[in-house]
């Protein structure tokens, strides 16, 4: 493969203090890569080249975090994804040479935590497992911000990384539970999505269909009807609110922009960043991107 860096020395992790990371990659040449910059980065790592095996290592250990490739021979990365998601909550991130927007957001719907789209640079992968891990790990906060969060029925318990609405749990994924922590911390706000990517996912760069794809899903779980959105508002030209009976009311005719498709729009059509700024992708500094799967 062409412009492949070489991979890093295997240096060992036996306190796998960063954590453990599987790695689930058909071509030998990408995982090594990935495989030998987490190790570098200080990650106990395993490596599964197909989804049978990847499946058995889960099974075997569960890890800290997965890095799944999309394109699995037999059993493909959406369906790993269902199988592990079956067995409890485990940080996902999809490794895509697929440029279609449809595959991406099916991976985030399946339950990814995020998504990297070859070619990519393996230093930026090293940080987006980074984040993920950081916020998986952040169900431990200080007493002031341990403190349960309340309001239309919604209860969400920080330190014990548990929600629920009207006493009966609610199944969330990693980020869609952050995602609500922080709308709920900020009632009455409108947020846009590169502010959300930044404050919740902790990103300067990246897809905003990311903040999309989540915002919908949260509907879906915490909305009475969410065709008809009355807790996390559509904000037009702005981003997203989260109203709270006793609080602000959405301006009039506000609720008829919630079920209209444009730009900012996250109902229908999702789109993948705004028609005024093009999607940031932004590698990081000096790292060399990874070659496409198979060149």
């Amino acid at each position: 493969m062409e412009n492949t860096p070489s991979a890093p020395p295997h240096a060992p992790a036996p306190d796998a203090a960063r954590g453990r990371v599987l790695v689930v990659d058909d071509d030998p040449t990408v995982a090594e890569v990935v495989v030998g910059y987490l190790h570098r980065a200080g990650y106990a790592v395993e490596r599964a080249g197909d989804g049978a095996a990847a499946l058995e290592r889960f099974a075997a250990a569960r890890p800290d975090l997965v890095v799944l490739d999309l394109m699995l021979p037999a059993m493909d990365g959406f369906e790993v994804c269902r199988r592990m998601r079956a067995h409890g909550p485990v940080p996902v991130i999809m490794l895509t040479a697929r440029g279609d927007e449809e595959d991406r957001i099916l991976g985030l719907e399946t339950g990814a935590d995020d998504y990297v789209t070859k070619p990519f640079s393996p230093r930026e992968l090293v940080l987006r497992v980074e984040s993920v891990l950081r916020r998986a790990g952040a169900g431990a906060p200080a007493a002031e911000g341990a403190r349960p969060l309340s309001g239309a029925g919604l209860r969400l318990d920080r330190a014990a990384r548990s929600a629920s609405r009207d006493g009966v749990g609610l199944a969330l994924t990693l980020r869609e539970f952050d995602l609500l922590a922080f709308l709920l911390r900020h009632p009455g706000r409108a947020f846009g999505r590169e502010e959300l990517m930044r404050e919740v996912w902790g990103w300067d760069f990246g897809d905003l269909s990311t903040v999309t794809v989540h915002i919908r899903r949260l509907r879906g779980k915490v909305e009475q009807d969410p065709a008809r959105p009355r807790l996390i508002r559509t904000v037009w030209g702005v981003g997203y609110r989260l109203d709270l009976p006793g609080g602000s009311e959405a301006p009039e005719g506000e609720a008829d922009a919630d079920r209209t498709q444009g730009p900012e729009d996250l109902e229908g059509v999702v789109r993948t960043h705004d028609p005024e700024e093009p999607a940031r992708t932004e590698a990081a500094p000096g790292a060399s991107p990874m070659p496409p799967a198979g060149s």
